[in-house]
């Protein structure tokens, strides 16, 4: 993937996980299963699984791997970094926080998974 088609598809990624949290979490609220939090971090499942078949383009177990790795990771890191209160001045309850951490962790880890399938081919 050349790095203009990289620097075209994260921006766009992270659009799409800053736009769909909100959707993700309004199903959250109409399932009313708050305590499970399962639907955000399926949905997220969702959107890695078509990132990584139209373009990763691994080996079918390790796309799905991946895709289901990557939501879990980032959402728990982007809950502990909530945790350092850190724009805690401009957001008092860190949620926008948490949300912009989560648009960014994966496409780190994306890029991460990228960078060893260029050094093992």
């Amino acid at each position: 993937m050349k790095p203009r088609l990289r620097i075209f598809i994260y921006p766009l990624l992270a659009v799409l996980y800053f736009s769909s949290t909100f959707l993700f979490i309004y199903i959250d609220t109409q399932l009313q299963i708050y305590e499970l939090f399962i639907t955000v971090p399926c949905g997220f499942i969702i959107i890695n699984i078509f990132y990584t078949f139209l373009v990763l383009k691994l080996k079918p177990f390790l796309n799905i791997l991946s895709a289901v790795i990557i939501p879990f990771l980032s959402l728990f890191l982007a809950l502990k970094f909530s945790d350092l209160h850190i724009f805690s001045r401009y957001d008092a309850y860190d949620i926008g926080t948490t949300i912009i951490a989560n648009a960014v962790f994966p496409i780190m880890f994306w890029e991460i998974i990228y960078q060893i399938k260029i050094r093992k081919t």
